[in-house]
């Protein structure tokens, strides 16, 4: 059974019983996978309203998140339509994916890297939509600078600091940045991913961050590796 035939099977239940999408995060343990996926579909179809206009590329933009087959579009739609008709406030569907995973801070990053996605399919970057993420971000509890290095994975041209995509300060030794780089590739490896609670449809996620990490390791053992300039 696929994940959205799961997540289908859910909303279907929801619907029936004429509540709001909030309902899965309220059950004591609802299925990891399926609140993981209804919770980036659901506030990323808010998200799809923050520009004032619901294009058809943030429909789109699950197939690249999720990597839809042909038979789970019509369900992946339904929801995405679901929950931006729902009357709940965005803040309301992030405070409760916030209190579902706060011990577990790398998922929500992860949540609000499937976001940035979904804001990035019309290939714009609206001002409603950054302040529509960093509202989340504050939600979230994620730091400012975590959330600048996710949005520069996703916005041409903006320039990342190295040292801290890694998270250290300019002073490490090469040691300690070598560490540090194997740390965050462990972290950010799919299969971590998929142990977080993640549904194999969205490892996807994990591409940008692990490339933007070994790009930072490279650049870093590169500086250091350079000759000093003569006097």
């Amino acid at each position: 059974m696929s994940i959205w035939t799961r997540i289908s099977e859910a909303v279907a239940a929801i619907v029936a019983r004429g509540e709001s999408l909030l309902a899965v995060f309220d059950r004591r343990r609802p299925e990891r996978s399926v609140a993981f996926t209804i919770a980036i579909v659901s506030l990323g179809a808010k998200m799809a309203k923050a520009d004032g206009l619901v294009r058809p590329a943030e429909v789109a933009a699950f197939r690249r998140v999720f990597q839809l087959a042909p038979k789970d579009e019509a369900a992946a739609a339904r929801v995405f339509n679901l929950a931006r008709q729902d009357v709940a406030g965005f803040e309301a569907y992030a405070g409760r994916i916030a209190a579902m995973f706060a011990a577990e801070p790398e998922l929500l990053e992860d949540v609000l890297e499937g976001l940035f996605e979904i804001a990035m399919a019309d290939g714009r970057y609206h001002e409603g939509e950054e302040s529509f993420l960093r509202r989340v971000a504050q939600i979230f509890k994620v730091p400012d600078a975590a959330f600048d290095l996710i949005e520069a994975r996703h916005l041409e041209g903006r320039a990342s600091d190295p040292w801290q995509v890694l998270g250290l300060p300019r002073g490490a030794d090469l040691a300690t940045a070598r560490a540090r780089w194997r740390e965050l590739v462990r972290a950010t490896h799919p299969d971590r991913m998929i142990a977080r609670g993640l549904p194999v449809e969205t490892v996807k996620l994990a591409t940008a961050r692990l490339a933007a990490i070994n790009h930072a390791w490279e650049e870093i053992s590169a500086r250091r590796a350079a000759p000093a300039p003569a006097d």
